[in-house]
């Protein structure tokens, strides 16, 4: 099974209109909500630091997107941990507001695609200085908003030591806990039984305060197109278990970003009780493969709409995309036998 791409793909691109989005549109967060798609999408002009901010579209039917503003409506702080970018933003809702959890950095990153994988600027502050600032380390952070327009930055929810990304909470409290999935880089080898970064699930009583044991949740598989893992887009529950896609890395063969899905138990979301062996969705056209990260499909946000599986993603580091599917036939898929056997 493979995720259905929308013909008028890119449904958003760089706007040469405005500096600040000149150059990157992708990864947007996405929540549908009261008849409406909300989509904080990530932007960056052509400035050689790199500055991230986040921009909002808004949609009647899902597929086609207006611009909000001419400017950002959120982005780094003039001074502060979030000082050089914010990125990737994911959405869910608890009452009246919505709950966004972003990456940041202290530094710009630079125009990372010109530089060695994984590189990114840094500055010299001293042999004292933390380990965040020394390396413009990737932390997460949550901000809270009840119109996308006027926000409350919480701070960071994750140690500042780690490049700890992709972390998304689940929309409601399990077993009276909220509940995240998160990715440290670091935490590999012999102690965490894993040979590549991986997903974790974590659960706190405060959003801002998380400090309990993760569980692994899922891992990469050698040799294939998910050797490297992370979550991607907000859990969705339904009658049978929580719907969480993720992508997949391959280090070999042309390294590029794909995307499965997971099913994890209702009343205890650390049991995986279904995963897809093959990948759902993979780089094919121009817009995922000729940008600045060529070969890359990275969704963020997805929704269930009726019973259709609305999935944004970004393509190639550069553009956004739409695909979709029924959700009811991607959960049979997931739980099938032939996948999971």
């Amino acid at each position: 099974m493979k995720l259905k791409k929308f013909e008028g793909n890119p449904i958003l691109s760089p706007n040469p209109k405005n500096d600040w989005e000149n150059l990157v549109v992708c990864n947007p967060g996405v929540f549908y909500d009261e008849g409406k798609f909300y989509m904080l999408y990530r932007a960056a002009g052509d400035d050689e630091a790199h500055i991230i901010r986040f921009g909002l579209a808004i949609s009647d039917d899902g597929y086609h997107f207006e611009r909000m503003s001419d400017k950002p409506v959120l982005g780094p702080s003039e001074e502060g941990p979030d000082m050089g970018c914010i990125e990737d933003a994911r959405i869910v809702k608890f009452d009246d507001y919505y709950y966004v959890t972003y990456a940041f950095r202290p530094f710009p990153p630079g125009q990372y695609w010109k530089f060695a994988h994984d590189e990114v600027l840094t500055e010299d502050h001293g042999a004292h200085a933390p380990h965040f600032i020394k390396k413009n380390m990737a932390n997460s952070a949550l901000a809270m908003t009840k119109d996308f327009k006027n926000w409350l930055k919480l701070g960071r929810i994750t140690d500042s030591n780690l490049d700890d990304r992709d972390v998304i909470l689940f929309p409601e409290k399990i077993n009276g806990k909220y509940a995240m999935l998160h990715r440290p880089k670091e935490w590999i080898g012999e102690h965490y039984g894993v040979k590549n970064p991986a997903v974790w699930i974590r659960f706190s009583d405060d959003m801002l305060v998380w400090n309990e044991p993760s569980h692994l949740l899922i891992d990469g598989i050698d040799g294939g197109w998910e050797e490297k893992v992370g979550g991607s887009t907000p859990p969705l529950k339904t009658d049978k278990g929580w719907l969480v896609l993720y992508h997949g890395v391959e280090k070999g063969g042309l390294g590029y970003y794909r995307v499965g899905a997971v099913m994890l138990d209702n009343d205890d979301p650390t049991k995986v009780i279904g995963r897809t062996k093959d990948y759902i969705m993979e780089p094919e056209f121009d817009y995922e493969i000729e940008g600045y990260y060529k070969g890359c499909v990275f969704p963020t946000g997805n929704m269930i709409v009726d019973d259709t599986l609305y999935v944004y993603y970004g393509g190639a580091d550069k553009y956004i995309g739409l695909a979709t599917c029924n959700v009811n036939e991607l959960i049979e898929f997931t739980l099938s036998e032939a996948q999971n056997s």
